[in-house]
Order: structure tokens, then C-alpha cells, then sequence
């Protein structure tokens, strides 16, 4: 509990929390838990009170990428079975931003597989990025292109994008284990010209890929000092057809940790519970809340998430409020019913057991 309160203290405080601190809260019982999330909650509340933030993702050119992260569906040479397909047009991706806006997302991620865009294709994207701003000129858009070239940054920026995601995703230590084509520092180095450009910078993590806990705690600390103004905090989807199919290291308990370790040594960041979140976290996702303030809605990239309307009950019945949605109760789709049993004793059909 002193090394809670301690970190609490320093976070409040905007001081830096020491590496041995965030090694304890990844390292804590489970007698702790709640314990570790009601200080983590303090941050979280001081920061964005009871507010969640919802994005939602436009996977603009799905699979067809050179590179070769262990992680990703569609790297170079996936096997899995994922849908694939080349550039959608503006007012496709407009329409499917729409969908998102409409479920109360408040920010539109862009994403597109490969190394990084073109010019051509950075036009593409300043063209989506009008539509969406036409129709919706208060949403949030950022794009996640991959490593950026000089200039781009700026052109995106000149386009309308508020904010440009490029995950650091583990240590520098660590990097060169989950991908070969490009390092870590040109990742980092991508996340500086987007800040540089006046982009809002996001970046954040994969957990689960087999990383130690210094391997997190590094990759946390390497975020504060790149300042990201958001998070998000992904764990592992281990996709049949990559390297790190067999790669199941986590379980609801480990992931609110992490959760808390990155809030601690990032008090202040917008922290995103991310992709693996219903795989990983399951019927602890609410408890995430405690905090995370900001999440995806609906789908990810190349995998399905939980229905929008689900997660908008999730948020009403955990006491949180949707940032930007007026009425979040009727969006949440409370219509409610006793379903009649119809099945177990007294019928033919199986127990619900």
C-alpha cells in the first residue's frame, strides 16, 4: 500500500514513478488486484473523470504488407484467412467512419497495412480525410499509415488529420525479435515528425508477444518520454497463420495490471483499452474502466470486436458516461425483457450448464 500511495502521490504531482515501482504493480498477488486498480482509478478520475472516449477504425487497405511483424494478420506471408483487398474510396471510408460516429465514436482511426504510404497514397488519404470532415467536422481523424516520409506528416496535418497513430508496440530491447524489415527508432522516429507536424501523437503497446516485465515497464517508460497524448494498450490476438499463433500468455488478472503499470508511469496520457480486449479481459472488461478511459468500438482490423451496442451498455452499467454522447442510455439499447426458460428439465432440450 506505501508503494500505491507513493505512486499515486508522484503521479498527481506529474513526477516520474521509479522502474522498481512499476515491476511491483506488474508483479503484485491477486489479493492486491483491487487494491492496484482503485489507486491506478485515482489517476484516471483526476485526469478524465468518469468520461470514456470511443474510437473507431477504418482498415483502409487490409492485408497485401511487405513487412514482417510477428504479430500482424497481414504481414508478409500470412496464412490467415483474413479478408484482403487494395485502397477503398473516400466515400466508402466515409460511410464506414459514419457507421462509428453514429455508435458515438468522438475519433476516426484510418489505418493502412504496409511499410508506410506513398505520396499517391497520402492524397488518398487527405481525400478521406475531406469527407469525413465534410459530413462530420467535429470527429477527431487519425491516421495510421505506417513510418512516415519527410513532409508527410505536415500534408496529413494540411488535410484536416488531428492526430497520427504508430505503435511502439514493445523495448527497443525486444524489437528486433517480432520484426526484421524496419527497427524500433524508425518507429520512434515516425512518432516525432507527427508531433513535430502538430499531429496529436499516439502510440502504445503490444503485450503478450512472450515480452518479460522489464520488456513492458521499458517500453512504458520509452512512452513517457515520447509524450504521446494517447495509448493504446493492445494485447496479442494470436492469429492462426502467424509466428505467434501459439502465444497465449495472458489471462484477465495480467492485463488490468499492465493496464495499471502504464497508467502509473502515464497519468495523464488518454489510455485506450485496445484490440484483444474481449479475448483477453472477458467479463473484466468493465473493471478495465477503472483505468482505461478511452476504447475501440466495435470492430479491429482484420477481427471482430463486441457489438457497439454492447459496449455501450458495458460503459452505462459500470457508471461511466460516453464522452460527446448526449443520451447514452438510449444508444445503449436498454430495452429490457425476462428471457423464459424453454430448455432442462420439463423438455427434451439439453440444461443451460
Amino acid at each position: 500500500m506505501g508503494v500505491l500511495a507513493d505512486l499515486v502521490g508522484r503521479g498527481l504531482a506529474g513526477a516520474e514513478p521509479g522502474r522498481d515501482q512499476a515491476l511491483a504493480v506488474l508483479r503484485s498477488g491477486d489479493d492486491d488486484l483491487l487494491d492496484v486498480l482503485a489507486a491506478a482509478g485515482r489517476l484516471r478520475r483526476h485526469h478524465f473523470g468518469r468520461r470514456v472516449k470511443l474510437n473507431f477504425l477504418v482498415n483502409l487497405k487490409s492485408g497485401l504488407c511487405p513487412e514482417d511483424c510477428s504479430y500482424c494478420s497481414q504481414r508478409l506471408g500470412s496464412q490467415a484467412g483474413i479478408l484482403r483487398y487494395s485502397w477503398l474510396r473516400p466515400q466508402e471510408a466515409a460511410a464506414s467512419a459514419g457507421a462509428g460516429i453514429a455508435g458515438g465514436a468522438r475519433r476516426v482511426c484510418l489505418v493502412a497495412s504496409g511499410r508506410g504510404p506513398t505520396d499517391r497514397d497520402v492524397d488518398r488519404v487527405a481525400d478521406t480525410i475531406g469527407a469525413i470532415k465534410q459530413a462530420h467536422p467535429e470527429v477527431e481523424v487519425c491516421a495510421c499509415l505506417g513510418l512516415l516520409s519527410d513532409g508527410q506528416a505536415d500534408r496529413l496535418r494540411s488535410a484536416g488529420a488531428d492526430a497520427y497513430n504508430h505503435n511502439l508496440n514493445t523495448s527497443g530491447e525486444n524489437y528486433a525479435d517480432i520484426c526484421s524489415t524496419h527497427t524500433y527508432d524508425d518507429r520512434v522516429r515516425t512518432v516525432d515528425e507527427a508531433r513535430g507536424a502538430g499531429l496529436s501523437p499516439c502510440s502504445g503497446i503490444i503485450a503478450g508477444m512472450g515480452e518479460s516485465d522489464e520488456d513492458l515497464v521499458d517500453v512504458a517508460f520509452a512512452l513517457r518520454a515520447l509524450r504521446p497524448d494517447s495509448i493504446p494498450v493492445n494485447f496479442l490476438m494470436p492469429f492462426e497463420g502467424t509466428p505467434l499463433a501459439g502465444e497465449w500468455n495472458l489471462d484477465p488478472r495480467r492485463c488490468l495490471r499492465i493496464l495499471a503499470m502504464v497508467r502509473f508511469v502515464n497519468p495523464a496520457a488518454e489510455v485506450r483499452l485496445a484490440g484483444g480486449r474481449e479475448i483477453h479481459l472477458g467479463s473484466m472488461q468493465a473493471l478495465a474502466l477503472s483505468v482505461a478511459n478511452s476504447i475501440f468500438l466495435g470492430d479491429y482490423l482484420t477481427s471482430e470486436g463486441q457489438q457497439g451496442h454492447q459496449d455501450l451498455k458495458m460503459i452505462e452499467e459500470a457508471g461511466y458516461t460516453v464522452e460527446g454522447l448526449a443520451d447514452a442510455e438510449a444508444a445503449a439499447d436498454t430495452a429490457r425483457s425476462v428471457t423464459l426458460r424453454h430448455r432442462g428439465v420439463g423438455t427434451e432440450l439439453p440444461p443451460n450448464a
